[in-house]
């Protein structure tokens, strides 16, 4: 028998992961952002940017996730960024560069909080951020694309760190 929403038995739970997003302004995907941090069990979503939608196009995709999903709205991604390093967090991009580990293969330390950061949906994480970062991670691929919608990528790099968490 299919499960609804109020018959399933997931136990919810937060885990010290912040999710900050650069330029990230497409209102599908912002939305889209929130089911997958409401999903994962984020502690916060950081919207970086000039011009995030936050209107009818996004709250049609994030089902009202916006509404329990802790998150705020930056325009400076550094500020941001360099706020979370003096904090303790863990820099770590996900992105496809000629040093990235494959996410499959990366341990993540469960000792201190996480900062995931992604990208532009078409130009990625910018390189003044990565010099930034403690480490860069990648989702494999095995097609002809070399990459993959920025919230595909997300939804499986949150699979992956809330499950080492567990």
């Amino acid at each position: 028998m299919q499960l609804d929403h109020y018959s399933t038995s997931f136990t919810k739970r937060t885990f010290p992961i912040t999710l900050v997003c650069e330029n990230v302004t497409n209102a599908p995907n912002v939305g889209s952002l929130f089911r997958t941090a409401d999903a994962y069990g984020v502690e916060q979503l950081i919207l970086c940017g000039e011009h995030i939608p936050l209107g009818r196009k996004m709250t049609k995709t994030s089902r009202a996730t916006e509404k329990s999903v802790n998150y705020k709205i930056s325009e400076n991604i550094l500020d941001e960024v360099s706020q979370l390093k003096t904090e303790g967090y863990q820099i770590i991009a996900l992105e496809i560069t000629n040093k990235s580990k494959p996410i499959h293969t990366f341990k993540f330390s469960t000792k201190q909080p996480i900062a995931l950061i992604i990208g532009d949906e078409n130009f990625g994480v910018s390189e003044t951020i990565l010099h930034l970062c403690d480490n860069v991670i990648h989702v494999e691929m095995y097609g002809q694309n070399s990459s993959m919608n920025v919230v595909q990528a997300t939804t499986v790099a949150l699979y992956e760190i809330s499950n080492q968490f567990l």
